[in-house]
C-alpha cells in the first residue's frame, strides 16, 4: 500500500495569479517540481485535486483547464517529476454556464475528487494520506476524507493563516511552501514507519 499526497494546484504547485487565460502564464512555484520528485522517489502517490470554476463562470471553455493541467505536467516532467493522476472540479452552483452550474460532491471541501482517486488507483493507503493546499477548503477536504492537512503559506495560505481569507482552520502543519510541506510529510511517514517497527519488535 502506498501513501498518497493530494495536491492543490494554484498557489500550491504553480503561482497564484487568478484565473489563467493565457496558458503560458502558468509557472511553477520555486521548488515545486523538486518536491514532487521527492515524493515520486519515495514511492508516494501524488494526485492533483483542484477546484477550477473558470469554465462554470464562463471565463473559458473546459478544454482550457485541460491545457493548463497539461502545461503543469510538462513543467514538472521537465524537472524529473510526475503526477500519478489529475482530478478537477469545474462546477460552481452560482456559475453562468448551465451545464456546469450545479451542486456537486466534487467541489472542495467535498471529498468527491478524493473518492474518485481511491476508486481509480489501486493500492492507495488511506491511513497514510495527506492533503496539501493554500486554502481553508483544502484543510476541510483533509478533515472530510481522513487525511492529514498541510496548509502552505504561498498563494492564499498566508491570508488564511491571518484570518483574512475564507475561514479559520487548524491544519496538522502550516508550511512556508511546498518544499517545507513535503519535507514534513516525509518526516511524518518516517516516524510512522519507526513506530510500526518498534511495535512489531515488541510484539515478537
Amino acid at each position: 500500500m502506498r501513501p498518497v499526497v493530494f495536491l492543490d494546484r494554484d498557489g500550491t504547485l504553480n503561482e497564484e495569479i487568478g484565473y489563467i487565460h493565457d496558458v503560458s502564464m502558468l509557472n511553477l512555484i520555486s521548488g515545486a517540481a523538486e518536491s514532487v520528485a521527492k515524493l515520486n522517489q519515495a514511492n508516494i502517490a501524488t494526485v492533483l485535486v483542484s477546484n477550477q470554476t473558470g469554465a462554470a463562470r464562463g471565463f473559458y471553455g473546459e478544454e482550457h483547464i485541460g491545457k493548463l493541467n497539461d502545461r503543469l505536467v510538462s513543467l514538472l516532467e521537465a524537472r524529473g517529476a510526475h503526477l500519478d493522476a489529475i482530478y478537477y472540479c469545474p462546477h460552481l452552483e452560482t456559475g453562468k454556464v448551465p451545464a456546469l452550474s450545479i451542486k456537486c460532491d466534487c467541489r472542495k471541501p467535498e471529498p468527491g475528487l478524493v473518492k474518485r482517486a481511491y476508486a481509480d488507483i489501486p493500492g492507495l493507503d488511506r491511513s497514510r494520506s495527506y492533503v496539501v493546499g493554500d486554502k481553508a477548503s483544502d484543510i476541510e477536504l483533509a478533515k472530510n476524507c481522513g487525511a492529514k492537512a498541510i496548509l502552505v503559506k504561498t498563494g492564499y495560505g498566508q491570508a488564511v493563516t491571518d484570518g483574512r481569507y475564507q475561514w479559520k482552520v487548524e491544519p496538522d502543519y502550516t508550511a512556508n511552501n511546498i518544499i517545507d510541506a513535503v519535507n514534513w510529510i516525509l518526516k511524518d511517514l518516517e516516524k510512522q514507519n519507526s513506530a510500526g517497527l518498534q511495535s512489531g519488535a515488541s510484539g515478537s
